[in-house]
């Protein structure tokens, strides 16, 4: 039977079979290691772009978080590196990853999916003594997990050479730019070979990544499994309105006893709030650690570690761990913060209904947070419900207006029902002595241009002094008032 030519017109969607990871041309190696982690369907993003590494195609991969995108240049890594020789200070393929947690996240895919492959895999991250990544270099690795600042620091040491790296990947571009590492990333571009194969995956598209693409990317496929920032169906979303930020931590109690919070991770927009909010939460019964960038690696990962084991069920953490962290079963994400980025709520948001299963992301809302609120749901492209705490609407309450029923103040007696005051003492006039002659006096005293003399300052002060005649009531002789713009003459 001759193959079916395109012009038969599209396939119906019930002879469409579901695509298997036996499909994407995977070696059986491989496809034994996924099976053995109970998969056996590709996601979208899975499906699109590891038939087109195979292929060894340049990519650029707009996914946001939780869509299986690791693993969609992980797979075809492995099999394509399984070829090859590991030559020292020189790894086959470089990965750059944003954070610490992201990379060791994806070392981690390496290793699970890896068991059944020769291949040696280094990371090489900040925060972790330098010596031990040096020596896996001397030894030559087939695949190079960096985050960019720790990379150029080897680099400039001249410990790690990159003309022998074939493979590039650049993950969470868009969060590269936000940590400004477009600069560094530039420079380690440059240092390549220029005939490589570079995938490019990031959750949005801002101009500056698609510039960085079109001057490094030769020829690329674009996929695109899901619109930018789009948030998951299955996170049940709301916003809760609080009168005022110091109003948060109450609201964040109260809904923390009032849900049913298996585990949860809240997010906070500044490193000195995830520190007192932990605090608090601690002292308030609750079992809570945290994470932010102030911390050591090793004290992030054993905090991550505690929290994966359930040992601490509420993790406080800035937007240093919202990507890149994926601890199964994590059933609310609370923002304490609204986040000043809009794409950052997505990635925060993502921490839970992952894989399949449902979650619960609140947002607290303070009137400070209504222009951040605002952006977040015009890229979300969705009105966030409100949230009522026990039946109670938390929205912010108005000012409170002035009581009607308020006595009104007391008025004043009138000036002619005072009581009189006492009179005076009359004082005893003592005759002024003659003022000396000063230089302003005696200036005052000249005669003027047009011959007149000015009367003197004596006179004039005793005038100044002379009670008002009868008749003469309309008579003003004090001094002039500078507010009137009149003269005196």
């Amino acid at each position: 039977m001759p193959p079916v030519s395109d012009d038969a017109g599209p396939v119906p969607l019930a002879l469409k079979k579901p695509m298997k990871f036996a499909d994407l041309g995977l070696s059986d190696e491989l496809l034994a290691a996924v099976t053995a982690k109970g998969y056996d369907t590709p996601t979208p993003i899975q499906a699109q772009a590891i038939p087109s590494v195979l292929m060894m195609r340049d990519i650029i991969g707009v996914a946001q978080t939780g869509t299986g995108k690791t693993a969609s240049f992980v797979l075809p890594m492995i099999d394509v590196l399984s070829h090859g020789r590991r030559r020292a200070l020189m790894p086959r393929s470089l990965i750059l990853e944003p954070t610490r947690e992201l990379a060791a996240q994806v070392a981690d895919e390496f290793t699970k999916y890896g068991v059944n492959h020769d291949l040696k895999m280094a990371l090489l991250i900040g925060g972790v003594q330098m010596g031990d990544q040096v020596k896996a270099l001397k030894d030559g690795v087939d695949v190079l997990i960096a985050t960019p600042g720790r990379l150029m620091d080897l680099f400039e040491r001249g410990k790690i050479l990159l003309t022998g790296c074939d493979l590039l990947v650049i993950d969470e571009a868009d969060r590269m730019l936000d940590m400004g590492f477009i600069p560094d990333i530039e420079t380690i571009c440059a240092k390549l070979p220029a005939t490589r194969q570079t995938l490019l995956f990031s959750a949005t598209m801002p101009p500056p990544i698609k510039k960085l693409a079109d001057k490094f990317l030769s020829n690329p496929k674009y996929i695109e499994v899901a619109r930018p920032a789009s948030a998951n169906l299955n996170i049940a979303q709301h916003k809760v309105m609080v009168s005022s930020s110091r109003a948060k931590r109450d609201v964040l109690i109260d809904l923390l006893r009032e849900d049913d919070v298996t585990n949860a991770m809240i997010f906070c927009n500044r490193k000195t709030t995830v520190r007192d909010l932990a605090k608090a939460l601690k002292q308030k019964g609750f079992s809570a650690g945290e994470i932010h960038g102030d911390m050591d690696q090793p004290a992030r990962i054993a905090e991550l570690d505690r929290f994966k084991a359930g040992t601490v069920t509420i993790l406080c953490c800035s937007d240093v761990a919202a990507r890149g962290i994926d601890v199964k079963g994590v059933s609310h994400v609370f923002n304490y913060d609204t986040p000043w980025h809009p794409d950052d709520y997505v990635h925060r948001i993502g921490r839970t209904g992952r894989a399949g299963a449902t979650g619960k992301a609140f947002t607290l809302v303070a009137p400070e947070d209504a222009e951040a609120i605002a952006n977040v749901e015009k890229l979300t492209g969705m009105q966030i419900p409100v949230y009522e705490i026990g039946g109670k609407s938390a929205k912010a309450e108005p000012a409170p207006t002035p009581r009607e029923d308020k006595p009104a103040r007391a008025a004043k007696p009138a000036r002619a029902e005072r009581a009189p005051r006492a009179a005076k003492p009359e004082l005893e006039v003592v005759e002024a002595a003659p003022e000396p002659v000063t230089e302003a006096s005696s200036r005052a005293d000249r005669p003027k241009r047009d011959g007149t003399k000015p009367p003197k300052s004596e006179p004039r002060r005793a005038a100044q002094r002379a009670p008002v005649e009868e008749g003469d009531a309309d008579v003003w002789n004090g001094p002039v008032p500078s507010f009137l713009g009149v003269s005196a003459l």
